[in-house]
């Protein structure tokens, strides 16, 4: 079980076309193929939303433009706790497209088919919280 403080990680909905960009993990690393939000770990009097920022650019080589702050959601996996703030978020103009540059495989995933990947457990509650925030901010086009 994790102790101490948990650590402060960031990570993004790039949103694009009504889908959002997922990234599967190396086999090698922690929680190894599973798919995940792309982001990482705020530094040490870091600003959650620089280190997004630079997250996104050192992982996929693009930028982007924040949209709205979705609730923190602690997470404890067997040996770390982390306290994971997400960000929904858009490309900026005149940014490349993401490229895999940390990860195997990236995707774009429409909102509801989410769940039905095989995301990290911390992105779980994230989902949830998206599909919240989609349904009272974006209602469904008739």
């Amino acid at each position: 079980m994790a102790e101490g403080s948990p650590i402060p990680v960031v990570c993004a909905l790039i949103e694009q076309d009504g889908r959002v960009l997922i990234a599967q993990r190396p086999a090698h690393k922690h929680l190894g193929l599973l798919w995940e939000f792309p982001g990482g770990k705020v530094e040490p009097g870091e600003d959650p939303a620089h280190a997004l920022k630079r997250e996104i650019r050192e992982e996929l080589g693009c930028e982007i433009d924040l949209v709205h702050t979705l609730p923190t959601q602690p997470y404890t996996y067997e040996t770390v706790a982390i306290a994971l703030k997400p960000f929904v978020a858009k490309l900026s103009p005149g940014s490349p497209p993401p490229t895999p540059r940390e990860h195997i495989a990236i995707a774009w995933e429409s909102p509801a088919d989410l769940a039905s990947r095989p995301l990290a457990s911390a992105d779980l509650p994230v989902v949830s919280d998206y599909l919240a925030w989609l349904s009272r901010h974006r209602p469904a086009r008739r």
